[in-house]
């Protein structure tokens, strides 16, 4: 337990001291187009994390909308239950449900956006993506960077969700298992979050085109802002992660 709550420290420190989470969008849009320009001049070479079939791309990254909802809604769920009434519980959690439409609305869009743009390759008869690699041939559409999006999109959102823990050490009326639970939580999601960071630095080093990426990138930022920014801090929305409406919390 007190080895957990070093690390917990360590973090919001480090969220502290970096203000990384005010910066995280212009991060990401660096990252994206400093590694497209690195692909597009320099000859990379074949690395473990240039092969799809790697480790965290293969059991995280294909995956990273249920590691991203697995971990961060039981992390809402115990953060503003804290004095707080299960109604007001039940509406920061919604946020994931507006987080989870925007994720679903743009990969779909991405999807037809490949299909209507594109053509079978060895086949011009086949009109649909699907089909097309079905028989085993390559489908040329235009493909905005799903990882770009996704990593992108679930870290912003993260992040977002994060911040109050970085002005808390302990909360009131906590018990012993909550707080190890959230720290448990906390720890966990930071990790989750190093490995999108990393991954979106590896797509945007090796994998797409330089405007594919930063579309992909743009689309993530655009759905954090409109939802974080514009929508949740006004009434009649799942709220920011700030508006605590218990008992204040132990700096």
């Amino acid at each position: 337990m007190e080895a957990l709550e070093a690390i917990v420290k360590k973090l919001l420190t480090f969220w502290k001291i970096t203000a990384l989470k005010q910066h995280l969008p212009c991060v990401l849009l660096f990252i994206s187009f400093t590694g497209s320009i690195i692909k597009c001049f320099l000859s990379m070479p074949e690395t473990y994390f240039s092969n799809k079939r790697n480790f965290l791309n293969v059991y995280l990254v294909k995956f990273s909308w249920a590691w991203h909802l697995a971990l961060l809604l039981p992390f809402i769920a115990f953060f503003n239950s804290i004095s707080n009434t299960w109604g007001f519980v039940l509406q920061r959690l919604s946020s994931q449900l507006v987080s989870t439409a925007v994720w679903y609305i743009c990969t779909q869009f991405f999807f037809y956006l490949e299909d209507v743009t594109g053509t079978c390759l060895e086949n011009t008869t086949i009109t649909t993506k699907a089909a097309c690699r079905n028989v085993g041939f390559q489908w040329d559409g235009y493909d905005i960077s799903g990882h770009s999006f996704i990593l992108g999109y679930s870290t912003l959102v993260i992040a977002e969700e994060l911040a109050p823990m970085t002005y808390v050490k302990k909360a009131v009326g906590f018990h012993s298992h909550t707080s190890a639970a959230l720290s448990g939580l906390y720890v966990a999601l930071n990790a989750l979050l190093a490995v999108w960071i990393w991954m979106f630095g590896c797509t945007s080093v090796y994998f797409h085109e330089i405007f594919q990426k930063l579309l992909g990138t743009g689309f993530a930022i655009a759905g954090w802002y409109v939802t974080y920014r514009v929508w949740f801090p006004k009434p009649f929305s799942p709220g920011c992660p700030t508006q605590h409406k218990g008992k204040r919390l132990q700096a």
